[in-house]
Order: structure tokens, then sequence, then C-alpha cells
């Protein structure tokens, strides 16, 4: 008899644990993935559908929805990190707010509100940043700390008398 594992015939098939929050004129899913491959995303105008295989079980993850309201699938995006996938979802109807973002009540298992990011922007009145290219920059750009600016500024030599060289110890 094979020593193959089960899951090699029949891999587990289950949805990505995801959060989400809304814009003005979009909505950001961030499916949470680490080593994310196969990526698909399927666009519709009220439906919205994700697979990948992912982990180090390379597991399949598939999650589909019914959207809260319709949106634009030419100009929705996605971007996959090492960690996640971002999706942004562009408003059919800019300016409206999503309370949730599945055209059902019932909450699911998998999708939270990421209140990180959550803006409460029916009362601000700041310019929004409503371009994915300009998002996916800002991710781009997140990084370690060779990326953080010098908190106590550029190193120079002090004039102070108390900073003089220190004689040797005999």
């Amino acid at each position: 008899m094979l020593d193959v594992p089960f899951s090699l015939f029949f891999p587990h098939r289950h949805p990505a644990t995801a959060k989400w929050y809304d814009r003005r004129d979009s909505v950001f899913i961030e499916f949470c993935v680490a080593d994310s491959k196969d990526v698909k995303i399927n666009f519709d105008k009220a439906k919205f559908g994700f697979s990948c295989f992912g982990g180090t079980d390379n597991v399949k993850h598939e999650n589909e929805m019914d959207l809260f309201e319709a949106i634009d699938v030419n100009e929705s995006k996605h971007n996959r990190t090492d960690r996640s996938v971002l999706v942004y979802l562009r408003k059919a109807q800019p300016g409206k707010p999503w309370p949730r973002l599945t055209k059902e009540k019932a909450k699911l298992s998998w999708l939270s509100v990421d209140f990180n990011n959550w803006k409460d922007w029916e009362d601000d009145s700041d310019e929004e940043m409503g371009n994915f290219d300009q998002f996916s920059n800002i991710m781009n750009n997140m990084g370690g700390e060779d990326d953080l600016a010098d908190l106590d500024g550029p190193e120079e030599e002090s004039a102070d008398s108390d900073d003089e060289k220190m004689p040797d110890l005999e």
C-alpha cells in the first residue's frame, strides 16, 4: 500500500480568513493567506470569487460571495504579497457606504471588519486616495528597519566640552 497523504488526492478546501473595510469609492478585502500560489480572482458585477493554494500544507482556499452592491469590474484589481492578497473593489456607485460586504446579513465565520483601516468617511472632508496604484505603492514601500528614517537625526561631532576624549586607563 502506498504511503501517500490523503490530502494529495483530496486537497482540503476551505475559505481563507479575510478582513475588509469601506472607502468612499472602493472596498478593500485582505485575504490572509501566507505564501499563496495560483491566485485566481473572479470579478463579477454583483459577485466576487477568490481561490488559491497557500500555507506550508498547500491548502486550497476558496471564497465566494454576493456583494452588497455592484462593482466596476474593469477598475477592480488585486495585489499579492508573501503574507496576503489585497483586493480592491471599485464601487459602481462611489459615495454610497457599504454597511457590510455581502448581500446577505448572515455573519460569515471567515470574514471580519478591518477596524485598523476603517474610516468614517461620510463625515470626512480629507482628500480620498481612491487610486489602487497609489495604495499599491504605499504597500510596496512598506518594509523593515532599513526603510525607517533615522529618528535620532544625523550623527555629528559635538563641540561640547564634556564630550572630549577620555585618556586611556593605565
